[in-house]
Parts: structure tokens; C-alpha cells; sequence
């Protein structure tokens, strides 16, 4: 039995070997006709031919590995030569070896991941691994990811040629300060020089009640004429939240350290935050009051900033004062 090995892709009419030389056979002395070349498991087209002329073994037509062989490790074509006279079969067998031609592919060039804010260091998610119609060395050895601060690639390597692939929590994310993080997910060949392909992940950060409202001051002062008519604006409260939807979305009321005469006196807009005067004000009554505020948000479990506005009663000269500071 003959063995012969030849890489994959070759141009037509490259020489695999002599197989006349290699069994001895005298050509000269068959005279022609004597030599017949059969392929075996009747594979078509012809990849190998023989030369009658001088017994040389060369490829036919341009054999791809992965085509015929797909992923089996080894490629086998197996031939029989017959020579009349005195008649010999001969087996040969050729290995068509794998070349590196063919570069890492992930089944999606995107993925998409949700992670929420809220997930600790340590959470593990899995990605689909790439893959690489060659063989052996020429197929998939090694993955790489783009720098992250949040995220580092764990490699198990299961069995040769299946590595399981997760991305690991380094860090905890925050949405506020970044919502989107952009990765870019590298497989290598250990062909040379190697191969490589890429995807891209995106992580998409969901939402945590994580923040209270926060007031821009935590004490406003403003001052208020005694006969300001009731409707009159006072001041127009504005806190933030940085969360998204019903976790940043605030409602504004007036907190229990307001008494019940302030209660008469101010009303606060739910959802505008605009403090007015609701009853009728008197500075020999008070000349000041404090209205202690509170903006809510309605996360799923609510989160409270809070504020006091110091509101100074201007005294008016009016006729119906009779006893005035002198």
C-alpha cells in the first residue's frame, strides 16, 4: 500500500508522487495501455489523476478539505492502480491535509446582552463560540475581548475544539453614570499566520431604583408680601432623579414636619412642584414659616429627597394695623 499526502487547494496538475517508480513498475517495458488508475468509493470529480506516460500521481482538480471532509480530522482519498503484465493491484491511499484556509466565524457579527444594574461581581453569561470549518491547529484556539473595566472573558476549555465560552461580571455596572457598554469579542485560529473574526456585544444596562430625588438646594428662602392673594406662586421646586421611567419619575408633596396652619396656608402641585399660597397670610400672625417638602419617585419600592423652603412674611403699612414696631 502506497501513502501520499498532498495539502488541500492545490492547482491542478501539482505532483502528489511517482507511483510507477514507487512499485517498481518499468514502463518502458509494459508498453502503453498497461497502467489504470481507479478511484475508490467512486468520489467525483476525479481530484487524482495518473501520467501513462510516466506513472506520476498529480492532482486533477483543485480539492477543498472542507468540502469533502468536513470536519473529520483526517481526509482520506483511497485509489487502486492495476498493471497488466504480470497484473498487480496496488492500493494507495492520500491524505489531503488541511490548510488554514478558512478564518473563525461567529454565527451572529451582534449580540445583544441585558444586565442589570443591580447584578453583583461574579454573574456569568454565556456567548456563542465561533467556528472554523478547518482542523487540529487551524481551527479555533483562543478568544479574546476588547478592555473592559466591567467585563473579562472565562475560558473553560471542555473538550478539544468545543470551549465553552462566558463573559464575566468584574465590576458592577450603573446605568446612570453608562447605559450602553460596547464589546468586541475576537476568535484566533493557531493557524500561521492566524486567522481571525470578530463580534461585536452590545450590553444593554437595565434599570435600578438606585437614586433618590435630590433637590438642587436643601433650603430655599423666599420672601412673600402679607397681602399676596391666594394663588400667588411662592417658588416652583424642582428635584431629579437620574433612574429611568417610574424610577425617576417624581411626585411632589408636602412632608409631615409641615404643620397643620402651614398646610392651610401653602399647597404644593403634585407633579409640577409649584408651592402657592392657599389661605390668607398675616405677619402679626407669623412672620416667617417653613414648608418642609418631599419629592417621591415610584420605583417599586419608592425613594424620597426632601427640601425646606423658608418663606419671610413682608409686613405691609396698611390702615388696618394698629399697633406697629416702632
Amino acid at each position: 500500500q502506497l501513502r501520499y499526502s498532498v495539502p488541500e487547494e492545490q492547482s491542478p496538475g501539482a505532483l502528489v508522487g511517482n507511483v510507477a517508480r514507487a512499485l517498481g513498475l518499468e514502463l518502458r517495458r509494459l508498453g502503453p495501455g498497461c497502467l489504470r488508475i481507479n478511484h475508490l468509493g467512486a468520489p467525483s470529480p476525479r481530484y487524482l489523476e495518473l501520467d501513462l506516460t510516466n506513472g506520476a500521481l498529480f492532482v486533477n482538480e483543485r480539492i477543498d478539505r472542507e468540502a469533502l471532509c468536513e470536519q473529520r480530522p483526517r481526509c482520506l482519498l483511497s485509489l487502486e492502480v492495476l498493471a497488466h503484465n504480470p497484473v498487480a493491484v496496488s492500493a494507495i491511499e492520500v491524505e489531503i491535509l488541511d490548510i488554514n484556509d478558512n478564518s473563525p466565524r461567529f454565527p451572529r457579527p451582534d449580540y445583544q446582552l441585558q444586565v442589570s444594574e443591580s447584578v453583583a461581581p461574579g454573574a456569568r453569561f454565556h456567548i456563542e463560540s465561533a467556528q472554523d470549518p478547518d482542523v487540529g491547529a487551524n481551527s479555533v484556539q483562543t478568544y479574546e475581548l476588547s478592555p473592559s473595566e466591567h467585563f473579562e472573558l472565562d475560558l473553560k476549555p471542555l473538550q478539544e475544539n468545543s470551549k465553552v465560552l462566558e463573559l464575566v461580571l468584574r465590576k458592577g455596572l450603573d446605568r446612570e453614570q453608562t447605559a450602553l457598554h460596547y464589546l468586541v469579542l475576537t476568535a484566533v485560529d493557531g493557524g500561521i499566520p492566524a486567522r481571525s473574526g470578530t463580534a461585536q456585544i452590545a450590553v444593554r444596562v437595565l434599570d435600578t431604583n438606585d437614586n433618590s430625588p435630590a433637590f438642587d438646594q436643601s433650603t430655599y428662602r423666599v420672601q412673600l408680601r402679607e397681602d399676596a392673594p391666594p394663588g400667588t406662586l411662592v417658588v416652583k421646586l424642582n428635584a431629579s432623579d437620574p433612574d429611568e421611567g417610574s424610577n425617576g419619575e417624581l411626585r411632589y408633596s408636602l412632608s409631615s414636619y409641615t404643620s397643620d396652619r402651614e398646610r392651610q396656608l401653602f399647597s404644593i402641585d403634585v407633579t409640577t412642584g409649584e408651592v402657592r399660597v392657599s389661605g390668607t397670610l398675616d405677619y402679626e400672625e407669623s412672620s416667617s414659616y417653613q414648608i418642609y417638602v418631599q419629592a417621591t419617585d415610584r420605583g417599586p419600592v419608592p425613594m424620597a429627597g426632601h427640601c425646606k423652603v423658608l418663606v419671610d412674611i413682608i409686613d405691609v403699612n396698611d390702615h388696618h394695623h394698629h399697633h406697629h414696631h416702632h
